[in-house]
């Protein structure tokens, strides 16, 4: 037996969603509270525990502003061939509200009150799932601190198109690698719905492939 309250972690693991529409972007994000949860998400696996791992926050309004010409570069023709495609094929309500906030998030990127960079402190090496999965825990980990403290995040990469060129704006030397661009702020409204999916049975395999994990799940 643990002592945790699982109502509340699951509730918290059901309810860390991508935020766009409801960051607020008219309220300060403290340094501190952002450093506490940075300090959570060091927690998460490392393989090797090497620790090479970086965060690069940035709250400068004009590096900001550039930041987000660049990911509005990539972001406006991605979504707009989704919008067509969407009005060729259909698509559920529940996507077209996905594509509606990440152009919201695409036209405000620069009002948001922080953008935080997670960055390893080498180059991607093979096998790729090895390199990344000792960076993208940490970052997963951090949006969970992140909400539990009433911050929302999305996870974003429109900007790594052109890492170079943002490497170049923050200085960051060409022997490190963005792996993700993260717009921070307060979410407004009191919760969270958690989003809907499919049950685990319907997407759980036992010891072989499609060999359903209870009976009468095939």
């Amino acid at each position: 037996m643990t002592n945790f309250d699982l109502d509340q972690i699951d509730e918290l693991l059901l309810t860390t969603k991508q935020v766009r529409f409801r960051l607020d972007l008219t309220r300060n994000v403290p340094i501190e509270t952002v450093l506490e949860c940075i300090q959570l998400a060091g927690g998460a696996p490392q393989g090797g525990n090497t620790q090479r791992n970086r965060w690069l926050l940035v709250d400068d309004p004009d590096k900001k502003s550039a930041i987000a010409e660049v990911y509005a570069r990539v972001g406006r023709p991605y979504l707009q061939r989704n919008i067509e495609v969407a009005a060729r094929q259909g698509m559920d309500p529940r996507q077209q509200r996905v594509i509606g906030s990440s152009l919201f998030l695409v036209e405000h990127m620069a009002e948001v009150p922080l953008m935080v960079i997670p960055i390893r402190l080498d180059r991607p090496v093979e096998p790729a799932a090895g390199y990344y999965g000792s960076n993208l825990p940490g970052v997963w980990s951090f949006q969970v601190a992140l909400r539990a403290r009433g911050l929302g995040s999305t996870w974003t990469t429109f900007h790594l198109e052109h890492e170079q060129e943002i490497a170049e704006l923050l200085g960051i030397p060409d022997t490190v690698t963005q792996t993700a661009l993260l717009p921070v702020a307060y979410y407004t409204g009191d919760s969270f719905s958690p989003a809907p999916r499919r049950p685990a049975e319907e997407i759980t395999y036992l010891n072989a492939w499609r060999s359903p994990v209870r009976a009468g799940n095939e």
